[in-house]
C-alpha cells in the first residue's frame, strides 16, 4: 500500500492560514484600521495635545472646537446619507438603522460628569488610545479612570435595578 501525503508546501499552507485569519476575522481587521486611521486623524488635528484641551477650556484657542464641530458635521451628512440610501452594514449586511433612545433619568449628571472628567484630564475616551499610543503616559490614567468609572457605572446600574439589593447586584 503506498502512503498518501495530504500535507501542503509550507508557503502554500501559510498562504491558506492567513487567507482563513482574514475571512474570519475581516470585520476585527477592519475596525482596527478605521481606528488607527481615527487615532492618525485625531492626532494630526490636535485632539490629542494636552495644551489644546486646556486652552479651549480657558476660551483662549478655539482649534479643537474646530476640530468638534467639524466632525459633528461631517457625522450629521454621514447619517443622513445613510438614512437617504439605505446603507447596509459591512458586518451584518442588514440595513443601517438608528433607533432613537429614550431620555433617562441620569443622563444630565452623567454628561456633568464626563465634562468634569474630561476637563480634568484634558482627554475624552476617544482620545485616549491615541494619546496612548502616541507614549502619553498621563493618558494610561485616564485609561483606568475610564474603565473603572465604567465598572462603577454597571456596579450602580445593576444596584438600581435589584431594588438596592447588593446580594442580587452582585451575583
Amino acid at each position: 500500500m503506498s502512503k498518501v501525503s495530504h500535507e501542503l508546501p509550507l508557503l502554500k499552507s501559510s498562504a491558506l492560514t492567513l487567507m482563513n485569519f482574514v475571512h474570519a476575522y475581516r470585520i476585527n481587521i477592519l475596525g482596527l484600521l478605521m481606528g488607527v486611521m481615527f487615532g492618525f486623524l485625531m492626532s494630526r488635528a490636535g485632539a490629542t495635545t494636552f495644551d489644546f484641551h486646556v486652552k479651549l477650556f480657558l476660551f483662549e484657542d478655539l482649534q479643537l472646537l474646530k476640530v468638534i464641530g467639524t466632525a459633528v458635521i461631517v457625522a450629521m451628512l454621514g447619517v443622513f446619507m445613510l438614512k437617504k440610501l439605505h446603507i447596509n452594514a459591512l458586518a451584518t449586511g442588514t440595513e443601517v438603522d438608528f433607533v432613537k433612545k429614550p431620555y433617562q433619568q441620569g443622563l444630565i449628571a452623567g454628561a456633568f460628569l464626563f465634562g468634569i472628567g474630561w476637563a480634568m484630564t484634558a482627554a475624552c475616551p476617544g482620545t485616549i488610545p491615541a494619546m496612548i499610543a502616541e507614549g502619553k503616559i498621563g493618558a494610561v490614567f485616564s485609561l483606568i479612570g475610564l474603565l473603572l468609572g465604567t465598572l462603577a457605572y454597571g456596579i450602580l446600574q445593576s444596584f438600581i435595578a435589584h431594588n438596592g439589593s447588593y446580594r442580587a447586584a452582585m451575583k
